[in-house]
């Protein structure tokens, strides 16, 4: 599933593209893709004609291009959603679920997902953000994130804080990649209790989140295959630089010791058995 980095390349990406531009069509083809909007496909296609995009934001894995009648599409890619920037005569994606056209000319505007995970939805605002997200937690990126708090935050759970960096109430945007990424840089197993961890290591791995998920934005995000591309249909390299996502049986960067694969919370965690005994 794409994380805050690969969302925010895409969003990057729409911002340069789209901002200024007026909706002429849209197009639904799959009801999945806007069951968050339960007056259904013709509504939503219909709200949005003749709405100018006047900006783009962001919050975790999460983004939303704002209308210039105050509302946001709000938009989540799931496990394989992308937006695309296509001319008019490409020919149509087998997995495309929503079109959208523009008064100013050829380039359109698709959202392909193949497993139909990701969603689409209008939502008002609420101070900077889209109402409907309202409940996740600031990620790293925002002015308002307090590391102080949301270390102390960590520390009061009892989780491992693998799970713990999972939980977008606490703070959105960590995934799965940038969670182990994050706990190598820190020296921490990810089976780690909270309530364990000293107050400069909960601050410690908060950093090291933040630090890794600027490096993958500027590498464009990690793409393991052709579901996460972004709005030009290119995959992000930051894969190259992992340096414990995806490496049992590889030798650490740091010891050499061999890296191992284990599960926690049911999803596949790496870690240094010597870095982060």
């Amino acid at each position: 599933m794409p994380e805050l980095p690969e969302v925010e390349t895409v969003r990057r990406g729409l911002h340069r593209r789209f901002v200024g531009q007026q909706l002429h069509g849209v197009e639904v083809y799959h009801p999945r893709t806007v069951r968050r909007h339960l007056a259904g496909m013709a509504d939503f296609s219909a709200r949005l004609v003749d709405r100018t995009i006047s900006d783009t934001g962001r919050r975790g894995k999460f983004m939303w291009l704002t209308l210039d009648d105050e509302t946001t599409l709000l938009c989540h890619l799931g496990m394989s959603g992308q937006f695309l920037a296509q001319e008019a005569d490409h020919p149509t994606h087998k997995h495309l679920r929503t079109r959208f056209r523009f008064t100013s000319g050829q380039t359109q505007l698709w959202f392909v997902d193949q497993r139909t995970f990701g969603h689409l939805q209008l939502s008002d605002v609420t101070g900077n953000v889209p109402q409907a997200i309202e409940h996740i937690g600031p990620d790293p990126f925002e002015g308002e994130f307090d590391i102080d708090a949301c270390a102390r935050r960590l520390r009061s759970r009892r989780s491992p804080i693998k799970t713990a960096l999972l939980d977008q109430s606490l703070v959105s945007g960590i995934g799965n990649i940038y969670a182990d990424e994050a706990l190598w840089r820190s020296g921490v197993h990810g089976l780690r209790r909270c309530s364990h961890l000293a107050i400069d290591e909960a601050h410690t791995i908060l950093k090291h989140a933040r630090e890794v998920m600027a490096e993958a934005i500027e590498a464009g995000g990690t793409s393991f295959d052709d579901l996460y591309v972004n709005t030009n249909g290119e995959s992000g390299y930051f894969e190259r630089s992992l340096d414990a996502y995806g490496r049992a049986g590889q030798p650490c960067r740091c010891c050499q010791s061999i890296m191992r694969r284990e599960v926690i919370g049911g999803r596949s965690s790496y870690s240094c058995p010597r870095c982060q005994s």
